[in-house]
């Protein structure tokens, strides 16, 4: 099934302890691409994989939730400010 990662990246915005998330496909054995959460959290922030599926399971389907979750301190960015979800797939893969 599609997984838009846009509509992901709406939901997991809303979690107070993430300050900028991104979402892409990784590869995986079992799903063919595994959804993937790679997000930067507030300076007061702590969030796990679980905490996060349980606070995006009401708004998002099941096949679309995180299998996995990266934390970093920043992502990464062009000049104009648009995240390098390319430069994460490298990084992660």
């Amino acid at each position: 099934e599609n997984v838009y990662p846009a509509e992901v990246e709406s939901v997991l915005f809303d979690h107070p302890a993430i300050a900028e998330v991104a979402v892409i496909g990784l590869p995986d054995e079992k799903w063919g691409e595994a959804v993937t959460a790679v997000a930067a959290l507030t300076p007061t922030g702590s969030l796990s994989l679980d905490e996060l599926r349980e606070f995006a399971e009401a708004k998002l389907a099941r096949y679309k939730l995180p299998l996995r979750l990266h934390l970093v301190d920043a992502l990464p960015r062009n000049p104009a400010g648009k995240v390098l979800k390319f430069q994460l797939r490298e990084e992660l893969a």
